[in-house]
């Protein structure tokens, strides 16, 4: 029993109860409640992927209503585009399809 509370007494003088609360209070702002810090660095790291979606769209948004207003004020661009993407033809042409292997 002596060893016992020789041993205690040696780790309890070598521990500073400073840093032991500290240590402590860490633990738990990793580890417990809603609002963690892992649980926050997800959502960060969520926004930012949203983020990130969110400029590629407008991106396109912004390429495809460049295309739409071209296909809307150019007839030639609209009737290439007919062409070529629906296979739309003139009374009078004959259109081939090559097909790839």
């Amino acid at each position: 029993m002596t060893r016992i509370k020789d041993f205690y007494d040696k780790c309890r003088s070598r521990v500073n109860p400073y840093w032991l609360v500290t240590i402590v209070a860490v633990f738990f702002t990793f580890t417990a409640g809603d609002s963690n810090l892992y649980k926050r660095y997800t959502y960060d790291e969520k926004i930012r992927n949203l983020e990130k979606e969110i400029k590629y769209y407008q991106q396109e948004i912004e390429i495809n209503s460049k295309k739409l207003n071209d296909l809307r004020t150019d007839k030639e661009g609209l009737e290439r585009f007919a062409r070529e993407e629906y296979f739309m033809k003139k009374p009078n042409e004959d259109i081939y399809l090559i097909k790839k292997k």
